[in-house]
């Protein structure tokens, strides 16, 4: 069974081509620069250099087109026939209060999606228009909708409430919801194997680290806790978001600036967080040799960045009790040894040690790596995300493969 993971985003989509039976990926790629000119598909596969090829103006449509040509391309492709995909697996930001768990996508679960991707309209809408192209691509066989707050559904009434009129919740769905589910499903599965403990045993927080930032308190197996909310606005600081503001904050600089509901959503979305601070749109490489030469707004930026963070950590301690594990995840969360570092500082008193020899180490390509110091009453890890497993699994236990995949081991 071959099954293709689709990650929609606004300007880029991320694919996987996945053996269920090998247990392995035959290829991954991107196509970036989607419905703005200019685009570029880079595909590799194992043993093989990577496939670079440029599309003319793709939307998401072209796009999906352009990489399933290049998964059969009878010189740099994988398989023979678009007819050896038996399933395709798209993730899906949000999945409001009617879905649970992952789906089956027919007419009446796409309407249901259109109707709530106001909730988080920056990754909604891609989504939706991937799922619509690649329906139209690939008819007839299976399409599955992974959301990222489905993870996050076992959270209890008063963690995912706000303190606002009920009717708002009961009206408008106005809860926290979470996101990254799929990761930090992932990072909780995959940590209770090098914990050696059963997965519905582990409390553990997860710290999703990348250009969006989330944190998950994990009891038991389950999401009781997480620091984005109803939309992927809300938490930590992160790239250009601002996380947690006094909400006072939007109401008086609309008003001070005159700007409409809509101007002060791009202001917070994509105008804020180390942007907002730093006055610069670097890369992240980039942003942190700034910090390590001492560029002042720099510094600042990644220190209210992982001080953040640590004030969650702290939080999630008190919420889940004896704690097993710590795990640092996703593109700046397995690869920055600074980041690390600063947000480890000062945890001692918890009981948290770990080896900031090894931590300044740490190569992404290693893969799981514990950071564990002397002493420490807990463990520490590195452990890069895998996503698109998470949604192989759910794909194929939506097709009734196999039964209880939510205790399937990583």
């Amino acid at each position: 069974m071959k099954i293709l993971t689709l990650n929609c985003l606004s300007h880029s989509i991320k694919y996987h081509l996945f053996t269920w039976e090998g247990k392995s990926v035959l290829a991954s790629g991107t196509v970036d620069r989607v419905g703005l000119g200019g685009s570029c598909l880079c595909q590799k596969i194992p043993g093989l250099a990577p496939y670079l090829v440029e599309i003319d103006n793709a939307d998401h449509q072209g796009a999906i087109a352009a990489l399933i040509a290049a998964l059969t391309d009878p010189q740099h492709g994988i398989i023979a026939d678009v007819g050896e995909i038996s399933a395709v697996g798209h993730r899906v930001a949000h999945g409001g209060k009617e879905f649970r768990h992952s789906v089956q996508i027919d007419s009446h679960v796409l309407s249901v999606i259109r109707k709530q991707q106001h909730l988080a309209p920056l990754h909604c809408t891609p989504n939706i228009a991937g799922i619509e192209a690649a329906m139209v691509q690939l008819p007839n066989i299976l399409h599955v909708a992974v959301f990222d707050t489905a993870f996050h559904s076992t959270m209890p009434e008063h963690a995912y409430l706000y303190p606002l009129p009920y009717e708002w919740h009961e009206n408008y769905g106005v809860r926290r919801y979470g996101f990254h589910g799929p990761s930090h499903y992932y990072l909780s599965r995959r940590a209770a194997v090098l914990l050696n403990k059963s997965a519905d045993s582990c409390n553990l927080i997860t710290i999703h680290l990348d250009r969006g930032v989330s944190l998950c308190a994990i009891r038991n197996g389950l999401s009781i806790d997480t620091s984005m909310g109803m939309t992927p606005l809300g938490g930590a600081v992160m790239e250009t978001r601002c996380g947690d503001i006094d909400p006072g904050i939007p109401a008086f600089i609309m008003q001070e600036m005159d700007l409409s509901p809509q101007e002060m959503e791009q202001v917070l979305n994509h105008k804020s967080g180390i942007y907002g601070i730093t006055g610069q749109r670097l890369e992240r490489q980039l942003f942190l040799q700034a910090v390590l030469a001492g560029d002042n707004r720099c510094k600042l930026a990644l220190e209210m960045e992982t001080y953040r963070i640590r004030k969650y950590i702290g939080a999630y301690l008190a919420v889940i009790g004896p704690l097993d594990g710590l795990v640092f995840s996703a593109g700046t969360g397995a690869s920055e040894w600074l980041t690390r570092e600063m947000t480890l500082h000062g945890l001692e008193c918890f009981g948290i040690q770990f080896d900031r020899e090894l931590n300044r180490t740490v190569q992404l390509e290693q893969g799981d790596v514990e950071l564990t110091g002397e002493g420490s009453l807990l463990r520490t890890f590195v452990i890069p995300t895998s996503e698109e497993r998470v949604i192989v699994d759910d794909v194929v236990a939506v097709a009734d493969t196999y039964r209880n995949h939510l205790r399937y081991d990583f």
